[in-house]
């Protein structure tokens, strides 16, 4: 973990004279001499779903050329298995569980539909509104509906999608304005695509911040006409082959604008599929802590910036992205807070980062802290079923042990080794107990959390288990019970 200074170093990926006038100028100028930047984040797409990852059943060659002509990671990992808490980390630089989002925030949960992203979280967007950029986001948000931790008041100028899972809420939105009552499935990837180039038109003589979180490919999900049966992947199949489509659409549209040079395009999922046949050759789905769950496609492309194209294998994570961005545009880490990440600005030029090798990597699932990476080292942590957040108790067994794992050696995390290595178990369990003391466990809040968003600071912020909801009394559930009642009355 990183508390990174209140200055940020222009590396050589900036020519020094770009710098000194980046120096000078500020504002709009400020930002003008720095990238535009689109961050394309997928919702469940697995480690093997695209076919520069080895998918076999479908075709994606426009994200195939991203990777090729830019920097594709084979060890990227997303800071949590499922979708609320990996987004949080993606956009504030810090794990779910030290930016204070670390359970999955369901809007027809009464436990946890007053809750959401903190406001006084900064995000990846303010980074770029303080450098004088135009903001939009395009897709799913999923970090607390309510007013209060709305897109709006976390640095974004534009909004349209649909932003919840369907099972929460089916609307579809242009800024406030819900434009559809029900999401038109079959057409959503074409209404994106057509934001993206629309935004783009519109922007190109700005600095602008696109983040596009699509929906797909979970589900429910349906291709669009033109798209239906044209993969050999079935209905999901031909939802990618239309997402690849969407983004070949957004790289021409930066190239008829004159842009594309000047524009860094990030690809990447929030985490890992539903069917662990799309994350081989690893173990494990969404909801889990085995490599499938987190391990999931990270590219960059920016065709004026990476000098060296390359397939690199060094581990890198969600957290990196904000100090990535926030040295591109010469905005300062604040420093008031503990960010998680490094920058990659040196990869785009053949360099290294700054990660010591045997730094730890931490496995969340919820509260409990189910993991711990060193290395090539990983320690499976013991867990109780009561521990395991209920959405994976179908897919995850209480462990009595510690369970160690080389993933060089066999990544699918299936020959325990704990027994030959006693000494690195007792070290890594080590390590397990002082982040615990830090950033919490199961029912246990760690000194280093800062707090969750909530409508009510007086209602207890629990699990995600209903049980510990249900023990509470209605004057304990207080605000939180009386008013989702009034809300959900006809």
């Amino acid at each position: 973990m990183n508390n990174y200074p209140t200055s940020c170093r222009i590396k050589a990926v900036l020519p020094a004279l770009v710098a000194c006038l980046i120096a000078l100028a500020g504002g709009k100028a400020d930002a003008a001499k720095s990238p535009n930047v689109i961050f394309i984040l997928m919702d469940d797409m697995g480690y093997s779903d695209i076919s520069c990852y080895g998918a076999k059943t479908v075709e994606t060659p426009n994200i195939d050329r991203m990777a090729a002509e830019g920097l594709r990671f084979t060890d990227f990992h997303a800071a949590a298995s499922i979708c609320s808490p990996s987004r949080a980390a993606f956009l504030t630089g810090a794990y779910p569980q030290r930016c204070g989002l670390y359970m999955g925030i369901n809007p027809k949960r009464e436990a946890h539909w007053f809750l959401g992203l903190n406001p006084d979280e900064v995000t990846i967007a303010e980074q770029f509104k303080k450098k004088g950029y135009t903001t939009a986001m395009v897709g799913k948000w999923h970090l607390g509906m309510q007013e209060k931790f709305l897109y709006f008041h976390q640095g974004f100028d534009h909004y349209y999608g649909a932003p919840e899972n369907m099972g929460h809420s089916w609307n579809f939105r242009d800024g406030r304005e819900v434009i559809y009552e029900k999401t038109p499935l079959a057409k959503l990837s074409q209404l994106y695509t057509e934001r993206m180039v629309k935004h783009i038109e519109d922007f190109k003589d700005e600095p602008f911040f696109i983040y596009f979180a699509h929906n797909y490919p979970h589900t429910p999900f349906k291709a669009g006409p033109k798209f239906r049966g044209s993969s050999k992947g079935g209905v999901r199949g031909d939802v990618i082959q239309e997402i690849d489509w969407g983004i070949g659409r957004i790289l021409e549209a930066l190239e008829e604008n004159g842009i594309l040079e000047d524009t860094l395009v990030i690809f990447s999922s929030d985490n890992g599929p539903v069917a662990n046949k799309f994350a081989q050759p690893y173990s494990g789905t969404k909801y889990v802590s085995l490599e499938g769950g987190h391990r999931v496609p990270f590219i960059l492309y920016w065709k004026g910036g990476i000098t060296q194209p390359a397939e690199l294998d060094v581990s890198v994570n969600a957290m990196d992205l904000f100090p990535t961005l926030s040295e591109l545009i010469g905005a300062e880490l604040p420093s008031d807070r503990t960010y998680d990440g490094v920058s990659l600005t040196p990869l785009f030029t053949g360099g290294s980062i700054e990660r010591p090798a045997d730094e730890p990597f931490y496995y969340y699932n919820c509260e409990n802290l189910q993991a711990v990476r060193v290395g090539d080292w990983k320690l499976h942590v013991p867990r109780t079923k009561e521990q395991i957040p209920f959405w994976a108790q179908s897919k995850q067994k209480p462990i009595k042990a510690p369970r160690l794992f080389n993933l060089a050696q066999e990544p699918a995390e299936e020959t325990d080794l704990a027994n030959d290595h006693p000494e690195r178990v007792a070290e890594m369990m080590s390590l397990v107990e002082r982040t615990r003391e830090k950033l919490g466990e199961f029912r246990q809040r760690g000194s280093e959390q800062r707090p969750t968003g909530t409508l009510f600071p007086e209602v207890p912020i629990l699990t995600n288990q209903k049980q510990d909801w249900d023990k509470l009394s209605d004057e304990e559930k207080g605000r939180a019970r009386s008013e989702f009642k009034r809300m959900s009355k006809p």
